[in-house]
């Protein structure tokens, strides 16, 4: 039987094995006293989703993942060939469709003009003829030289002639002039739709070629060249540094002393000082200890959110998912 000296040495011996244990674990992982004015937090990325609304096979993907892009950089493009052949037809039923107005609006060819003013030439000759011989069957009825049959033949002829004047004249009136106001208007209204059909290939077309919308790091790829793309799926994944920031939660007895604006300092593991930040959002909604923070103290308690942001040089040196500690009231 072990002697009560043997158990208090090897008993010490134990809690200063553990005790070098938690200073060696303290070491490695830069232990330190938590100030009073200090919380959990981590470091959060929103990224962006880059995609076609249409669908395609992947024809080239111009960023790789891990570089930097800046905005309006070409990311990747899908194989158009179906809009091209769309929008090339489209411009040229527009074209044609212009034409067409254009003619309605003018009055008839030269040519036909020249052939009217030609008839009506002719009616005018007859008609001036038809009207002497009418004067001249008048005079002779009148001596009782002609027949009540020839005056009224003659006077037919006139009438005649005079119709078929006034007719030439109409018509040579009509083709100096346009097509008619309700031709020309559903003639504009056809190329108005017409521009707007080539508007929305043309757009369709452009969306197969899509860009950064903001400078960031290309965070990932997600189809290779040759795959096919659904309509709406990401090609590319964005993490543009302004959405980057830094996500706490504080109990509900310290956030009234929180607003937004307020500075704050960022302690992350591996830098050489805090960074300094500012309070951009603080959630209005009470929620339970979420499972990112494993503290039993606070377990129980209810904490609210608070998103502290940097400028974009300080935040593209950060990585989304680690850990840090901020804190507030500096």
């Amino acid at each position: 039987m072990m002697s009560g000296s043997g158990a208090a040495i090897r008993s010490r011996g134990r809690l200063l094995y553990v005790g070098a244990a938690i200073a060696a674990i303290c070491v490695f992982h830069g232990c330190r006293r938590q100030a009073p004015n200090e919380v959990q937090g981590y470091i959060e990325g929103e990224f962006v989703y880059v995609a076609s609304p249409l669908a395609g096979v992947l024809d080239a993907l111009h960023v790789q993942k891990g570089a930097q892009v800046a905005a309006g950089d070409l990311l990747f493009a899908l194989d158009d060939a179906p809009e091209t052949a769309l929008r090339d037809e489209a411009r040229y039923r527009l074209a044609q469709a212009r034409a067409g107005l254009e003619d309605v609006r003018k009055g008839r060819r030269l040519s036909e003009i020249e052939s009217i003013e030609a008839q009506l030439g002719q009616a005018q000759a007859a008609l001036a003829l038809s009207e002497k011989e009418l004067a001249r069957q008048e005079e002779l009825f009148r001596s009782g030289a002609t027949t009540p049959q020839d005056l009224d033949r003659t006077r037919a002829v006139y009438d005649q002639n005079r119709r078929r004047t006034a007719q030439l004249e109409a018509d040579l009136k009509t083709a100096q002039l346009g097509a008619r106001s309700d031709q020309i208007t559903a003639a504009e209204a056809n190329v108005q739709a017409l521009e707007a059909a080539l508007a929305a290939v043309e757009w369709n077309l452009s969306q197969k070629r899509r860009t950064a919308p903001q400078s960031g790091l290309v965070f990932d790829t997600l189809y290779r060249e040759g795959e096919w793309v659904p309509a709406g799926r990401p090609v590319v994944v964005l993490l543009p540094p302004r959405n980057i920031n830094v996500r706490a939660f504080v109990s509900e007895t310290r956030v009234n002393a929180l607003h937004r604006g307020d500075r704050a300092q960022v302690i992350v593991d591996g830098a050489p000082a805090p960074i300094p930040g500012q309070i951009r959002f603080i959630s209005p909604h009470a929620e339970y200890t979420p499972p990112v923070i494993y503290s039993r103290a606070s377990r129980s308690k209810l904490v609210y959110l608070v998103e502290v942001a940097f400028d974009p040089n300080t935040a593209a040196t950060l990585h989304p998912g680690q850990p840090v500690d901020v804190q507030f009231g500096l």
